[in-house]
């Protein structure tokens, strides 16, 4: 999941490794400093060489096996969504989500940019892995003991006692992290996504039994603790046994000191970003209490479902292959516009579909007690879209080594989003709050690749070109599956089935043109990329 709000990311860190990966280059064992300057560390006991078959096998293996990953967590997530919110209350999920605004911000504050400042070192010797570790475990305890402090004044801002001991207990998340962030960042290092995505599924698939048999049990709220905590220790023992590098005694060595300024500057962004991804949900919860943020969360959640499908598999595989790409242009180039293509793709089908029969979609799914949470799915569908290509802007400033310009972009932007949600819910309630929050987001799509771009060999003709057929597609079938969910006075399993199907119809028409044959034939290279890869 690629959203702070999300409780899973909250509590394995993942989200942020995600969308900052390293990349090892180079022989040289070199961390380059915040002036970009690069810092002599101690021989690397792993020096990064080129993969077996080729970058482009690299990657297109990486994303296709980090893509089966990331299916079968999500059947295995879909199921656990029916069938919980089955046996819960919105009010649970709701108290869940009001925990994971303070402890998704603490885990960002807990990172402080470390995993985007990885991602800036060439080689990274055995010694910084040490030093690395026991300062991502310092921050991780201090954050888990600031949050459980602040329990009970949380506890006072909502005004409802019960989050004391929730805050208390998922405050252990964050030292978690401090421990997993840099083992799995290794494992990104090295390329290893087969065995990332393994430990991916595994987690997934424990919290989902504890949390089930919690709920079945009448574990109410605590069992939505299980499904993420049940995941999250499992995801530690397994990056321990697999990625564990050696740790000596405490010390400081030279090369983390350029790394934490770098990371300075990528912590700004990271702490401006969950702002603007967590306020909606404060806005929510006081004004509207933990029954309508629950019916929130959940359509929340289901637009994080396809939105992690393919932009986590792709960020984690991109930016450290654009990392290595840097200074060969027209691959980097190249990189970019594929990789915006296939997300158009994806993204602008499945959410113009989806917003169709969000309300259908949310019966059949979590039952009839969340019809409410459709209408505000089919809203947050626009800033659903926007997100799927805002994505690439920032593979684009971390890979380039541009966390400054970044943090200015967001320093001016982040406000005008967080002033969309009070804004947005004082004109029309939660539904305002969505529907503003994903226009304003379209709106600076705009000004947020102008600036992105400027400065570097990407050109508008990168951006525009791959995304103008995919957006073109939009429209027509959110209009065919709206108007055929819609008809007659069907049970609501078949008005969704019925709107499925007119909307993959309209796609499958502009499929049949010239160009969109063209496009998907060059989608289609990447799977031959995997087979026949260049010498």
């Amino acid at each position: 999941m690629t959203d702070p709000r999300a409780i899973s990311a909250a509590w394995s860190g993942e989200e942020a490794l995600t969308q900052q990966v390293p990349s090892p280059t180079g022989p040289a064992v070199e961390v380059s400093g915040p002036d970009g300057s690069a810092t002599p560390t101690a021989p690397a006991d792993k020096p990064a060489t080129a993969p077996k078959g080729g970058l482009a096998r690299a990657t297109s293996r990486g994303i296709l096996v980090t893509i089966g990953g990331q299916w079968t967590r999500t059947l295995i997530q879909t199921a656990s969504t029916i069938a919980m919110a089955r046996l819960l209350a919105p009010q649970d999920f709701g108290l869940i989500a009001m925990v994971t605004v303070i402890v998704g911000i603490a885990d960002v504050l807990r990172d402080f940019g470390l995993s985007g400042a990885i991602v800036q070192a060439k080689v990274i010797s055995k010694e910084l892995w040490s030093s690395l570790i026991w300062l991502s475990f310092v921050l991780g305890a201090t954050s888990m003991l600031a949050v459980a402090a602040c329990a009970p004044a949380v506890a006072a801002l909502y005004g409802e006692p019960r989050l004391t001991q929730l805050v208390l207990v998922l405050s252990s998340g964050l030292l978690i992290n401090g421990i997993c962030m840099p083992l799995q960042g290794r494992l990104q290092r090295e390329l290893r996504f087969g065995t990332l995505a393994q430990i991916d599924v595994v987690s997934m698939l424990v919290g989902v039994v504890a949390a089930l048999a919690a709920a079945a049990a009448g574990w109410g709220v605590w069992s939505l603790v299980l499904l993420t905590g049940g995941g999250t220790i499992y995801r530690l023992v397994a990056l321990i046994w697999t990625a564990w590098p050696g740790v000596g005694p405490p010390r400081v060595d030279p090369g983390i000191r350029p790394m934490v300024g770098t990371g300075a500057a990528i912590f700004g962004v990271q702490i401006l970003n969950s702002a603007a991804r967590n306020i909606d949900n404060v806005v929510v919860a006081r004004y509207a209490g933990a029954a309508v943020l629950g019916l929130y969360s959940r359509a929340y959640t289901l637009l994080l479902l396809p939105l992690s499908q393919l932009n986590g598999p792709i960020a984690r595989v991109a930016l450290p292959v654009l990392s290595r790409l840097q200074d060969e242009h027209d691959r980097y180039r190249k990189y970019v516009r594929s990789a915006l293509l296939v997300i158009g793709y994806f993204a602008c089908p499945v959410f113009a579909i989806s917003s169709g029969v969000a309300v259908p979609l949310c019966e059949v799914l979590l039952g009839p007690q969340w019809t409410e949470a459709g209408t505000i799915f089919s809203l947050l569908a626009i800033a659903g879209v926007a997100q799927a290509f805002g994505n690439v802007q920032g593979w684009l400033y971390i890979s380039l080594g541009r966390a400054r310009r970044q943090f200015i972009y967001y320093l001016v932007t982040r406000p005008v989003v967080i002033a969309s949600f009070f804004v947005g819910f004082y004109l029309g309630g939660v539904n305002g709050l969505a529907l503003l929050y994903g226009l304003v987001s379209v709106l600076l799509l705009w000004p947020g690749f102008s600036y992105a771009i400027t400065g570097t060999a990407v050109t508008w003709s990168d951006i525009l070109v791959p995304v103008a057929r995919p957006l073109l597609l939009v429209p027509f079938a959110f209009l065919a599956s709206w108007t055929a969910g819609r008809a007659g006075e069907l049970p609501a399993a078949m008005h969704l089935v019925l709107g499925g199907l007119a909307g993959t119809a309209a796609v499958l028409i502009f499929l049949a043109l010239p160009g969109y044959r063209t496009d998907f034939r060059h989608i289609l290279s990447f799977v031959r990329t995997v087979k026949e890869p260049k010498k």
